[in-house]
């Protein structure tokens, strides 16, 4: 069995290309994962990539940028490659199946980091400050308790 589900930050904002044959969409990018720590043990992080293809590589392009909390499903892959100096380069990459957009919104104009978005305008979503608790249009609190 080869399935894996990770939760993370990007790191940097997602890169899209276009396959050359069929003009599929994938989107490459990576997440920072911590590790658990023992008590007295010293923080560390991994930095897996993620690729993703089609529909989701476009949204991923458009809505993720660094910093926003994503999770991911899919399975590890690995490979190898000679890099210029002739050495051998092992890789291990997280080939996503879904990605779920844990802090939602658009992209910031201008590739600048901003705030986090929440709200619809246009269609979308609109710029707004993390503590703005604005629901999307359609979308209602509701005022019961938890049932477990």
């Amino acid at each position: 069995m080869n399935s894996v589900v990770l939760i993370g930050r990007l790191t940097r904002d997602p890169e899209l290309r276009y396959t050359s044959g069929s003009q599929m969409a994938v989107a490459t990018f990576t997440i920072a994962i911590d590790r658990p720590v023992r008590a007295g043990g010293e923080k560390q992080t991994d930095f897996p990539r993620v690729t993703v293809f089609g529909k989701q590589a476009e949204n991923c392009e458009k809505y993720l940028a660094k910093g926003r909390l994503v999770g991911v499903q899919g399975r590890l892959q690995t490979g190898s490659y000679t890099n210029k100096d002739g050495a051998t380069v092992y890789t291990t990459d997280v080939v996503a199946d879904r990605v779920e957009f844990l802090e939602w919104g658009d992209r910031p104009q201008g590739g600048s980091q901003g705030g986090f978005a929440r709200g619809a305008s246009q269609g979308g979503y609109g710029q707004g400050s993390k503590d703005d608790d604005v629901a999307p249009a359609g979308f209602s609190a509701i005022d019961e308790d938890i049932p477990f």
